[in-house]
């Protein structure tokens, strides 16, 4: 990771007003309080991997709140965070809920007011995510802001090791590959919220967080060429009828969901730049489709022209 700021070599006099610049220049829209008397410290250091902008913040005992939206900037429209706690403590509140997270715990922020407060040594690592990732398989950010997805939670511990070991390999790997890898931390996080919904929910929301869970496991094995109704309800854990009910209950076909979600990757895939070397085939495969004709066939009926001419198209208005 590159340090983006220090107080290393501040005066101490000077540490704070620096350290609240920064975030200002970096569009963030926060109130600061000190919740100590003794020297301020604080780094940032940044990353990106594929499309995925990372924050390693570390600094002392901070009160920080966003009345509006937490980031001033375009740049940062329909994003989300996902804060994963790396040392020390800190609590979070927002939209009703007040929570507190420890090392290898991990919340989601959206940009509306928010509170944040951290202990002396605390360090977490902010992943920047698009929210509309989020929203197409858990429904509303409001269900799930400020609920910590604890350490304890098998698929929180996968998220925390992930990450952690991109950013130690990722000047390793070739960009479609990070990109790639990028791409599959983020299903890991809507994977992970989805399994903590179903913890401890009202029995009259349970139906919908069995969907919220269905449809993170697509996300996460489109590539899955086997990938079909009766696997996803025994990786759900109900009965192929009963998930059948609570899909057409969000009027929803359990099949048409799953081609649905493999066509609009595949699409995107197809006008993404930085794999536009990859064979269509190749492209197919990995959005769970057994043979590039099947591919092209449904495609054509979803999107009216081939993938070869939908990838022309594409690279032709780009230029």
């Amino acid at each position: 990771m590159q340090t983006l700021f220090s107080t290393d070599g501040v005066h101490p006099r000077d540490s704070f007003k620096r350290w609240w610049e920064t975030l200002f220049d970096l569009g963030a829209n926060l109130q600061q309080q000190r919740l100590d008397d003794g020297l301020f410290s604080g780094k940032i250091d940044v990353i990106t991997i594929g499309s995925v902008a990372m924050h390693r913040v570390s600094q002392t005992a901070l009160r920080s709140e966003a009345t509006g939206e937490m980031f001033r900037d375009s740049a940062h429209e329909g994003m989300v965070l996902a804060i994963l706690q790396l040392a020390g403590a800190a609590t979070f509140d927002q939209d009703g809920r007040n929570s507190v997270q420890r090392p290898g715990d991990f919340v989601v922020s959206d940009q509306r007011p928010v509170v944040r407060t951290t202990s002396t040594g605390s360090t977490c690592l902010s992943i920047q995510l698009p929210r509309e990732r989020l929203e197409n398989v858990l429904g509303s950010t409001r269900l799930y802001t400020a609920l910590t997805v604890a350490a304890d939670l098998a698929s929180a511990t996968l998220v925390s090791t992930f990450f952690r070991e991109l950013i130690r390999v990722q000047h390793k790997l070739p960009p479609d590959a990070a990109a790639r890898m990028a791409s599959a931390g983020t299903d890991l996080i809507v994977a992970s919220i989805a399994e903590r919904l179903a913890r401890e929910i009202p029995r009259p929301l349970h139906g919908t967080v069995v969907v919220q869970r269905a449809k993170a496991y697509v996300e996460a094995n489109l590539g899955d060429t086997t990938l079909d109704p009766p696997q996803l309800a025994a990786a759900v854990g109900v009965s192929l009828r009963r998930l059948q009910e609570l899909f057409h209950g969000h009027g929803q076909h359990i099949s048409d969901w799953i081609w649905q979600r493999r066509l609009k990757t595949a699409a995107k895939r197809l006008t993404d730049p930085g794999v536009r070397h990859l064979p269509i085939g190749t492209l197919a495969y990995g959005c769970g489709f057994a043979s590039q004709a099947h591919f092209a066939r449904r495609f054509k009926g979803q999107y009216g022209m081939t993938p070869s001419a939908y990838r022309a198209a594409s690279l032709f208005t780009a230029s």
